[in-house]
This record gives C-alpha cells, structure tokens and sequence, in this order.
C-alpha cells in the first residue's frame, strides 16, 4: 500500500468517499491540515514521509519536489485544470511521472460564470445586501440580451460559457491565440487580444494562466475599454491587473466585477476591493460541486495509481 498525501481542498471535503475508492487501488489516502494552500516551507517538510502527492493550488516548485524526492515521494497528480502552480519542467527533470486532470469541470466553472454575468447585470447580490441590511433597494439593472460580451479562453471552460451567453441572446467575441476558427460553435466572432474591448459589455476571463497572459487586463486595456462594462473572472487571478481594475472601479469606468480568484488568496483583509458593494467575490470556488469532485477526484487516484503501479494497477 502506497502512501498519498492530499492537499486539494475541493477533494478534503468529500475526503472519506474517496478513501476506500484509492484503498482499492492499492493507495492510502492522508489528509493534509489545509483550507487554501501549504506554503513551501510546509510542503518541503510534509513531502518527504509520503509516496505521492495529488497538489491543489499549492506552490508545487523545484525546491519542494526535490525535497519530497529526497524522502519517499516518486509521483505526484494536479488535481483540476490548471498547473501554472507547479513546475512540470522539475518533475521532468528528477524524473517524477507527473499529470493534471484536464476536462473535468467546463460545466460547472462555466455555470458559476453565468450566474456571475446575471448577477452583475441586474445587480442581485447588491440588492441581497441591502434587503438583508433593512432596506429595499431597486437599482436599475441592464438586459442582456443583444448585448455583446468578450471571453478569453476557448477550452472546455470557455466553449461552455460562450454557449450559456448566446443561450441568453448575448453577441460573442472569443480570444484565444490558441485555437483558431470557432470550435464548432456557431455565430461565434473571433478577435486577437485586446481588440473590440471598446465593444464590450461583459468581459469573462475562463483561460489558464502562463507568461504570456500575466497582466493582461492591465491599466492600458482598462483605458480603451467601454464605460460600465462588467468583469468576470473564473479563471486564474493574475490574468488581471488588480490595481489597475480598483482604480477603474473606483472612477467609475468599470461598472462591477465578480471574482472568483484573486492575485493574492484569501483576498487580503485590507483590500479595496472589500468595500466595493456592487462586486461579487468568490473563493477559488468554480468547480467545487459534488458531482465534478467526484468525477476529478476518481481521475487523480486513478492516474496515481497507474504511476505506483502500471504493471497490474486496478484501474476501472
């Protein structure tokens, strides 16, 4: 039995479905004493006493793959999408099978979006405040229909949420330098980064985050784009300039922004953005519901397995 240490939190939830499933195949499930992410230090000491590792969104780097690797550890999954937190070229090259678990929650990240979009045009949780608080506020909202949004990122995650926009009669422009034509989706516009922002009414942010794309919804973007637009990002933090999109929340040029990640998390106490009534803000949260957990969850000890294992592994 192969001992496998889990600090994705998603996965710590439902922790116990998941223990007999891993027994199974061979894998001894351990919880990690987490609620967001390990930091190095804390990784470099927990590591070693474990054979695998399925990472979050800890910072997975050189200096603590190679301190796991000087105790027990010879494998390790990402669970979820996105791996700008760990560095693959180390594993490459101390030799440690690595993988992530891709396509496992288009649908679910691109329903939170939706509700993120709805929600910002017609003001919902601001109005929610303010009832709670006594009130019975009736702010004027905007119709999305015939309205033209922007989404960066054509995966699984932004093919989803392009389809739920012109579900509701919205017009969209895709970016994504990646893929080219429209993926199969029909009445789709395409643009190369940032053209047409000046058009939008909604900007969505769905794309995995790399060094090309850090910042890129900067201050010079903010500047061009059309006043009152509404910002939504389920992506990855830094994909946005957080100063800049604060001082543009400020003078009004943004209307709102709904959040689910941010360039530091948990959102900083003294961060403007707190105080910002007419913005949503989530907490890493997109792709957590039962079903899609499960479904990533089973993937990772899966593939784990396979790594511990190839010979007579009992994956199913």
């Amino acid at each position: 039995m192969k001992d496998v240490i889990v600090t994705c939190p998603p996965m710590l939830g439902q922790f116990d479905r998941f223990v007999d499933f891993a027994a199974d195949r061979g894998l001894r499930l351990h919880r990690a004493q987490t609620t967001q992410i390990l930091s190095e230090e804390e990784l470099k000491v927990l590591l070693p006493d474990y054979d695998g590792w399925i990472i979050g969104d800890d910072p997975a780097t050189r200096s603590v793959f190679e301190a796991g690797q000087a105790g027990r550890l010879t494998a390790a999954v990402k669970w979820g999408i996105g791996v700008d937190n760990v560095d693959f070229e180390a594993c490459r090259d101390l030799g440690i099978p690595i993988i992530n678990t891709p396509q496992m929650f288009g649908t679910e990240v691109a329903d939170v979006g939706l509700a993120y979009v709805i929600g910002l045009a017609r003001e919902l949780f601001s109005i929610d405040r303010g009832v709670r608080a006594g009130g019975w506020p009736k702010p004027a909202g905007i119709s999305l229909v015939g309205r033209h949004a922007g989404v960066v990122g054509m995966g699984d995650i932004g093919r989803n949420m392009i389809t739920r926009l012109q579900a509701l009669g919205m017009r969209v422009t895709a970016y994504d330098p990646g893929i080219e034509g429209d993926a199969g989706i029909a009445d789709l516009y395409r643009a190369p980064w940032p053209e047409a922002v000046e058009d939008l009414d909604v900007l969505v942010f769905t794309c995995a985050l790399n060094r090309q794309n850090f910042h890129m919804l900067d201050a010079t973007v903010l500047k061009r784009v059309r006043p009152g637009i509404r910002i939504v990002n389920v992506a990855r933090g830094p994909l946005i300039d957080e100063t800049a999109l604060i001082e543009a929340l400020q003078d009004g040029r943004v209307h709102s922004a709904a959040l689910d990640v941010f360039e530091v998390e948990p959102l900083p106490i003294e961060s403007p953005l707190r105080g910002m009534d007419r913005c949503i803000f989530g907490s890493h949260n997109g792709s957590n519901s039962v079903d899609a957990v499960i479904r990533a969850s089973h993937q990772a000890i899966n593939r784990m397995a396979e790594f511990m294992d190839p010979v007579s592994s009992k994956v199913k």
